[in-house]
């Protein structure tokens, strides 16, 4: 069989296939320590679920206009109004089946051949797979560890040529943890509207933040960077909502109606069941967010501190998101079991198979120095996989 052109630009997503092959491993009897999930270990909170649950007893199981109900738009809006500063009309507002999904109408609607975007490394492994599908050009743009993974304005104004279409932003930054701060930002918006570029701003994680750190988003920044500007956001993270798949986007109106008529033609509306959720997470899911990214904080402290304590893997403290980016360029060239572990994939594979511990490699992130370690996981689990993880990187030579 014949497939599209497009399909052999990509690869299945590896965030995803290594949570299913440690999950495959773990039905076998297996006793695995996985670290791969990129989701909330916590359940759903109460008014959210009573809110599905009346939802459904109200009979409330029918489709909804494919944009998203009004109930949820008004939510979003009021939400970005008073927290950002930022005012949108709901018809600037497109409900989605999760922020993938939000990212990917975008994509569609925005992107084609000979359209270049600017991705910021280590980036999230689908922003630049969803360009490619659309026929655009990935660029990427390498950030230092030793600088907070900052972008450098200047950096970002070398790649810009006359294909760039947008710029893409992730604060707080999966996998990283990293976050933009407000000079930062201000930066790459005069970039932006210098060039006249759209902004991708992908906030899913805007409420996972820590010692004091506050969420800044560009569109805030004044009305002439806002009008081009793209805010992808949702509940999954921040609500422990990841598998009732609502995610929105807010941002210019054409853009928006050419998503949303995008999804009339391919997924029509998310779930109504969830939409209600999602209207009860907006408006009564703080108290839940809080406790829950307290907890994030001391698990986030335990395996940065276990991991620096590893010879040969140093790894600098998040701001923001709940993932840990060791470096582990002092351990790869060691010999394994198998034979020399030269990359993180290799790595990656190693501690599967021999120390049952399941972690991302670095490489569809964009580094080849680093594995992702998600401490969405109990206490427990950071502590007992923190001991494999010494004892397996010991036993290289």
């Amino acid at each position: 069989m014949k497939l599209a052109a497009r399909v052999s630009r990509i690869a299945p997503s590896p965030t995803l296939a290594m949570a299913a092959t440690a999950k495959a491993m773990a039905a076998q009897g297996l006793d695995i320590v996985d670290f791969s999930t990129g989701e909330p270990d916590f359940d759903t909170p109460e008014p959210v679920k009573a809110a599905a649950e009346a939802a459904i007893r109200a009979g409330f199981t029918k489709y909804t206009p494919s944009s998203g109900i009004d109930e949820l738009r008004g939510a979003i809006v009021e939400k970005l109004s008073a927290e950002l500063g930022v005012r949108y009309e709901k018809s600037q507002v497109l409900v989605s089946c999760g922020a993938k999904h939000s990212l990917y109408n975008l994509a569609e609607a925005l992107l084609e051949a000979g359209d270049e975007i600017i991705i910021p490394t280590p980036y999230w492994v689908s922003y630049s797979d969803q360009a490619l599908l659309n026929d655009a050009t990935p660029i990427l743009m390498p950030t230092r560890e030793d600088e907070g993974y900052a972008v450098r304005p200047a950096d970002l104004e070398r790649l810009i040529t006359p294909k760039t279409k947008a710029i893409l932003v992730n604060s707080p930054c999966n996998p990283t943890g990293a976050t933009y701060d407000r000079g930062t930002l201000e930066q790459i918006a005069a970039v932006a509207i210098r060039h006249d570029l759209i902004v991708i701003s992908d906030e899913i994680y805007e409420k996972v933040l820590y010692d004091g750190a506050s969420h800044v988003s560009i569109a805030s920044l004044g009305a002439e960077i806002a009008a081009r500007t793209v805010i992808i956001n949702g509940v999954s993270k921040a609500y422990a909502m990841t598998g009732w798949r609502i995610g929105y986007a807010a941002g210019p109106k054409e853009l928006i109606t050419a998503m949303a008529n995008i999804q009339s033609q391919s997924t029509s509306n998310p779930c109504s069941i969830a939409q209600k959720a999602a209207v009860a997470a907006l408006r009564l899911g703080e108290p839940f967010t809080l406790k829950m990214v307290e907890e994030f904080s001391r698990r986030r402290k335990t395996i940065v501190e276990g991991l620096n304590n590893i010879p040969g893997v140093t790894c600098s403290m998040p701001r923001g998101a709940f993932y840990a980016f060791p470096n582990i360029r002092g351990l790869l060239g060691k010999r394994g079991p198998s034979g020399m572990l030269k990359t993180p994939n290799e790595m990656a594979n190693y501690l599967l198979n021999d120390a049952h511990i399941a972690v991302v490699p670095g490489e569809p992130f964009g580094s080849h120095d680093h594995l992702r370690l998600s401490y969405a996981t109990s206490m427990t689990n950071i502590t007992r996989g923190l001991e494999r993880l010494g004892q397996a990187f010991a036993k290289l030579v």
